[in-house]
């Protein structure tokens, strides 16, 4: 497999919806900055804010797309395509209904799931081939009830869960990064909870 070029996290612009559960992507990909000592700098033509990062001695592109959650795929494609960065070396980092807080499981390719970011990505890209690292938030246990969901805070346990496990995220990022991907997926998803 080739390695990650590109990790996108998702989340939606403004201070509104920083601390909500739908920009759990935007949460690990801050931090990843931070411990990379990247830059955030505002990319019109990439439509969102980028950073360059070395891992593991390979360059990383780090991208928030700043055109609300339902449009992120206009972000990524846009900056896939600028520096020729093909699906499978994508990682998509987003928010997941269907793990607990605290769960983060990474997965190449599948459907969309209800969520409109993955969704817009996949069908800019032409392709569902992209990796995902899906962070949970849980569920409302009430489908009507999902979308004030998302964009409600975490209760404070819920945020304990989900930083522990962007951190988790964050120690496998590097063998992901180098093409390691099965090793990172097997350390990640064996990880005591």
């Amino acid at each position: 497999m080739s390695g990650i070029r590109l990790i996108v996290g998702l989340g939606n612009p403004g201070p509104e919806y920083e601390k909500t559960r739908h920009n759990a992507g935007f949460w690990l990909v801050d931090e990843l900055c931070w411990q990379f000592k990247g830059n955030w700098r505002s990319e019109g033509k990439f439509h969102g804010d980028v950073a360059r990062i070395q891992i593991e001695g390979q360059d990383v592109w780090l991208l928030k797309p700043m055109t609300y959650m339902n449009l992120s795929g206009q972000a990524v494609l846009a900056l896939a395509h600028f520096y020729k960065i093909l699906p499978d070396e994508i990682l998509v980092v987003h928010d997941e209904l269907d793990l607990a807080p605290g769960v983060a499981r990474f997965k190449q390719g599948g459907g969309h799931g209800g969520h409109n970011g993955l969704k817009d990505i996949a069908a800019r890209l032409s392709s569902p081939a992209f990796w995902r690292l899906r962070l949970g938030i849980g569920h409302p246990g009430d489908k009507k009830e999902v979308a004030n969901f998302v964009l409600k805070k975490p209760r404070a346990e819920e945020q304990q869960a989900l930083d522990e496990a962007v951190l988790a995220s964050l120690r496998e990022l590097p063998r992901a990064v180098s093409g390691k991907m099965a090793e990172a997926m097997k350390a990640l998803h064996t990880e005591a909870k």
